[in-house]
């Protein structure tokens, strides 16, 4: 980790919940906000430990946050891209840490101190909106994920999976079809939808024609209506 000191307004706005605020509305947050760097592969806050009263939000980069099961069972719970808020418990829990956190590519991430947050929600209530808007989204998603686990075949979990990542991070098209814009190797599939490694092979090997998987976490989509029958089959 590098500390790279105090923020500046345009680092503030890299944030989802600022980026459509005016510069006086966020100046007053400046000496209270910090960034830090992390290379890929390491550790931003372990599960269990105790994290400071902050808002914490990714600047750059993107971060991975997964959980250890009682039984040694790692699961990835979430994929935290440029922009986006985590570690809720900061801001409303304990202060502890639900789960690992691990910068997966060279990342910034931006903290602001929470008495100094919730001084400028006091002139700006619209922040305060904008961030029960972010962890209600999360809440929907786990509640979804925690459905389809129960009650979903594995293939649909991973359609669906496909879905929110083509919602959230967008695609670009080239001669095969529609490439995600983000990566997602086999093992990070796997742990987010509750399968094997190998399981998560032969569903993609049932895909085939719909979807092509490179190696190294390419995604391409063919077919998105055939994608959409394989629900409702």
């Amino acid at each position: 980790m590098i500390f790279k000191g105090c923020s500046s307004i345009a680092q503030l706005q890299q944030i989802s919940i600022f980026q459509d605020l005016e510069a006086l509305q966020l100046e007053s947050l400046v000496p209270y906000s910090h960034v830090r760097a992390y290379q890929p592969g390491e550790i931003v806050m372990q599960e269990g430990d105790r994290i400071p009263q902050q808002l914490h939000g990714l600047m750059t980069g993107r971060l991975e946050i997964k959980k250890t099961a009682t039984n040694g069972k790692e699961t990835l719970v979430r994929l935290i891209p440029p922009g986006e808020l985590f570690a809720a418990p900061a801001i409303f829990g304990n202060s502890i840490s639900p789960a690992i956190v691990i910068s997966q590519v060279e990342s910034q991430v931006l903290t602001i101190d929470r008495d100094a947050l919730l001084k400028a929600i006091s002139h700006t209530p619209e922040i305060s909106l904008r961030i029960l808007e972010v962890f209600n989204q999360r809440l929907q998603q786990l509640h979804n994920t925690v459905h389809g686990l129960i009650s979903e075949r594995a293939i649909v979990r991973l359609v669906r999976l496909i879905q929110y990542y083509q919602k959230r991070d967008g695609f670009h098209s080239i001669p095969e079809g529609d490439c995600l814009n983000i990566k997602l190797p086999y093992y990070q599939i796997a742990r987010s939808i509750g399968i094997t490694y190998e399981e998560c092979v032969r569903l993609f090997k049932k895909l085939k024609g719909i979807v092509i998987y490179k190696r190294g976490g390419t995604i391409i989509i063919r077919d998105w209506e055939q994608l959409e029958v394989v629900i409702n089959d």
